[in-house]
């Protein structure tokens, strides 16, 4: 009952978030942005719409950085990619919700404002060139500031909605490649995030659903995976099934929870439907596995 009355709290319009600390993912110019794409902006809720904070014309990437109480920290932190089809973010819904929750169960939630919406030279069947390089560059930054973040170093994980999920598995399965120029130290550290949470995501399974994507690799160095999805999403569930297969055919630790209900972009809210349990589910995991247990 704790629990849904914590999800109450975050869904209610009276929740108040603490102010977070925010940092600029690159120290100067952005890799391969080359012309102004209008000021970034909150866009308006369309009569109908789910009540949504969507964020777009994201072209100077940061992580807001939310820290749970002293009492509670246990030193993890978790790296969140809101969704929204790389041409928004779903910045409330997927993003500082989420923080806030990871705060409750001990986790520095990190939450990262990469750039949307795709740009006119991005392939549409591919994640945008300027995502994929905020991703990596945001776990090489926080796994930096470790030490003055008091976060350990090996327990860095990211958490990616939809498009947000489809980020978070090309990080941690394309680490072993940097995708832009190294800049400064920070590039020296690795991306690999630790482990890897990832609800609904898309844009992972070929158009008949048989098997992944060629350039997403599942092999065994990638992290512990934990996949949320609901059957009835239009966004296939077969992308967090296919997911799974090649993990456990990999021998990479992973976990599947696909609920019969729920469609797409339910995040955390509450609703009638179980899989509103999966932030406890996932919590279950971490615990497990090693993840909020204090060095």
């Amino acid at each position: 009952m704790r629990f849904f009355a914590l999800l109450l709290l975050i869904a209610g319009p009276s929740f108040a978030f603490a102010q977070p600390t925010v940092l600029k993912v690159w120290p100067g110019k952005v890799p391969g942005e080359k012309e102004a794409i209008g000021e970034e902006k909150t866009l308006e809720q369309k009569p109908g719409e789910k009540k949504v904070q969507r964020l777009t014309n994201v072209s100077i990437p940061t992580l807001s950085v939310y820290r749970p109480a002293k009492e509670k920290d246990t030193g993890a932190a978790v790296i969140v990619c809101p969704g929204g089809g790389y041409n928004i973010l779903a910045w409330d819904l997927e993003g500082e919700e989420v923080a806030q929750w990871l705060n409750s169960i001990g986790i520095t939630g990190i939450v990262l404002k990469y750039r949307v919406p795709r740009r006119a030279d991005d392939a549409k069947d591919k994640a945008p060139a300027g995502a994929f390089q905020d991703g990596q560059r945001a776990v090489s930054l926080v796994r930096s500031k470790a030490k003055e973040m008091n976060i350990d170093p090996d327990r860095i994980g990211m958490l990616g909605f939809s498009a947000g999920g489809n980020l978070a598995v090309r990080v941690a399965t394309g680490f072993d490649k940097r995708t832009y120029e190294a800049i400064d130290d920070v590039d020296q550290v690795s991306c690999k995030p630790n482990f890897a949470v990832l609800v609904y995501p898309g844009g992972i399974v070929n158009k008949d659903r048989t098997e992944l994507l060629s350039d997403i690799a599942i092999h065994k160095n990638v992290p512990p995976l934990f996949l949320v999805h609901a059957a009835n999403d239009p966004v296939p569930c077969e992308n967090s099934i296919l997911l799974f297969l090649a993990a456990r055919g990999a021998e990479v630790p992973a976990e599947l929870h696909v609920y019969a209900t729920g469609g797409h972009g339910f995040g955390l809210r509450p609703s009638t439907d179980p899989v509103s349990t999966w932030p406890q589910r996932c919590a279950d995991w971490m615990k497990k596995s090693g993840w909020l247990q204090a060095k």
